[in-house]
């Protein structure tokens, strides 16, 4: 007896993972972590904008959407030290403008005064609260655009 599967299950087996990612998949593994940082506890954030947005996410939540699960990742080295927030929506991320005006102000984009970059996709926002330079931000920004564009 020859056991088939159709077409469109291994479709479905196949891409499921694709569209199923996590916040953890996005983190930083430790075999990621250029030489010299080290992970820290807690929020190090370049300006208390960011980390006030991660602590008081439900405050906004009627402006940006419903919070499914959010992460930090904090990271120093003797230069560098900063944080990288992850979160996922119950659905699609609304809050773009919101975001902008809270973490940059008039200006509307990063500043060496507010130097926070942030990446949405779909559900997903990351925000890194890190100096432009800064090479772990860049090497998670690498990670995570790899991944979502998967979606």
């Amino acid at each position: 007896m020859k056991i088939t599967i159709p077409l469109s299950a291994l479709f479905l087996l196949f891409t499921a993972n694709v569209f199923s990612q996590t916040l953890a998949d996005l983190k930083l593994k430790a075999k990621e972590i250029p030489k010299g940082y080290a992970a820290n506890d807690g929020q190090i954030c370049v300006t208390p904008q960011a980390c006030n947005f991660y602590t008081d996410i439900e405050t906004y939540s009627n402006i940006v959407g419903t919070v499914k699960s959010k992460q930090i990742q904090s990271f120093k080295n003797r230069a560098d030290s900063g944080s990288i927030m992850y979160f996922e929506f119950d659905h699609v991320f609304k809050g773009d403008r919101f975001l902008q005006g809270l973490l940059w102000g008039k200006d509307g984009q990063p500043t060496d005064e507010h130097p926070e970059e942030y990446l949405v996709k779909g559900k997903f926002l990351i925000i890194w609260s890190f100096h432009p330079d800064s090479p772990i931000k860049e090497k998670s920004e690498a990670k995570i655009e790899a991944i979502l564009n998967k979606i």
